[in-house]
């Protein structure tokens, strides 16, 4: 008898109606009421010990992240604060404008980490960008991730008077060049309003900056971001201000055309960013951003003391930035879609945080990125030619994933 299928994410399953919903909450909420009281007194004890045996992360680090004044960037500095002012690390903080410009001091080893998004996910699946014959699938790892009160969503001019994605019809709709990490999620935030690309005016931008001075200049009527993106603030400031269409949480339909463009998005109920407020939330999905990686190879205590860092001075920069709130180690999502690094495996563990499933799912992350490394490693050998290239590496993967009882959970090029 042939073996279930393993998902890239457990509790996602694209045989079920409606397969997101709740699916990390339910997974947060049992993680929260295990670990909030170990959070609390590991958070003491280690908080002691720092001084007497402080880690050395050496003189300088450097990470990539989103472009400056975006939350990613702003929390990667925040961050890069405590490490200056408890260890006497410089760190220094290089923006990209894509997912390209972010990874690739990464797998070059000009950067240790990067604060990245979910190209994250995109560059392990090797689609979009890095299906291209100079990348390929990346084997890339979690060190921690923060999963905050805010939204994902296409904010709109509220100047428009659009009240659904809907209303997005004949608008103007923004494309940044080389970043599926933008263009997918809003290509699924149209879904929800039953919308595809055909059905808007498309506009190409070279950036996220670019895309959203565009709204505020009158350029185009909505862009893709997350609620507390500082960008976002500018367009609420502005003539046009700012609104953000729901995703009602009751959308059957909206959610199951956006399970069938994403496979990470939840349903979430935000509470921070432009124009949000515990009094005024929005409905709608989210995802952890960003999410700090670096590679398998990156020294295990280095990334387990990086992790330790960032948990014991969490209360130093959570209120930096209002996303920074995410980085609290209660708010960890241990089984998501990506794995982690067996550095902060390590610190999990310490803290009681790490338990035999949680392991399992992670060692099947990691064997699915291994089956994805040796189909590249085939397919590159296999000869084919450039102009074929991206369209027979989509059905050697398939093939190769189904093969080994995973979902290939297929995404279109663009």
């Amino acid at each position: 008898m042939s073996q279930p299928r393993a998902s890239v994410c457990p509790g996602f399953d694209r045989l079920k109606p409606n397969p997101y919903i709740a699916y990390p909450h339910s997974e947060r909420a049992a993680f929260v009421r295990r670990s909030s009281w170990l959070a609390v007194l590991s958070g003491w004890l280690l908080t002691a010990a720092a001084s007497a045996e402080a880690p050395d992360f050496g003189r300088t680090m450097a990470w990539s992240a989103y472009n400056l004044g975006t939350t990613g960037y702003n929390q990667a500095v925040a961050i890069g604060k405590v490490l200056k002012d408890h260890y006497g690390v410089n760190l220094r903080v290089v923006p990209g404008k894509n997912d390209v410009s972010r990874l690739m001091p990464l797998v070059k080893n000009r950067v240790q980490y990067s604060a990245n998004g979910i190209a994250t996910y995109f560059a392990q699946e090797g689609v979009f960008q890095f299906a291209e014959p100079r990348w390929g699938p990346l084997p890339l790892r979690i060190v921690m991730m923060s999963y905050g009160d805010s939204n994902q969503a296409l904010g709109v001019a509220a100047d428009l008077g659009i009240k659904t994605y809907a209303d997005l019809r004949g608008k103007r709709v923004p494309f940044v060049r080389g970043a599926p990490a933008l263009n997918v999620p809003t290509t699924a935030f149209l879904a929800c309003g039953g919308l595809t690309w055909d059905d808007v005016e498309r506009v190409e931008f070279p950036g996220y900056g670019a895309m959203w001075t565009g709204v505020v200049n009158g350029q185009v009527d909505a862009a893709y971001a997350t609620t507390v993106s500082g960008p976002t603030r500018k367009l609420e400031a502005s003539p046009r201000g700012i609104y953000w269409p729901p995703a009602p949480h009751d959308d059957a339909g909206c959610w199951e055309r956006i399970a069938a463009v994403v496979p990470f998005f939840t349903p979430h109920m935000a509470t921070r960013g432009a124009g949000i407020s515990e009094a005024n939330p929005h409905e709608g999905a989210t995802y952890p951003y960003p999410l700090l990686i670096t590679l398998p190879e990156r020294d295990a205590a280095e990334v387990k003391n990086l992790t330790q860092v960032i948990h014991t001075h969490y209360d130093e920069f959570k209120n930096a930035d209002p996303g920074a709130i995410g980085w609290a180690v209660e708010r960890q999502i241990l089984r998501w879609s990506v794995p982690y690094h067996a550095g902060s495996v390590a610190y999990f563990k310490s803290l009681g945080l790490w338990d035999a499933e949680t392991e399992a799912h992670n060692q099947t992350l990691i064997r699915r990125q291994e089956v994805l490394a040796a189909a590249w490693r085939k397919h590159k050998a296999s000869g084919v030619p450039r102009d074929e290239w991206v369209a027979t590496w989509y059905a050697s993967r398939a093939a190769a994933l189904e093969a080994n009882g995973f979902e290939p959970i297929w995404v279109q090029p663009e």
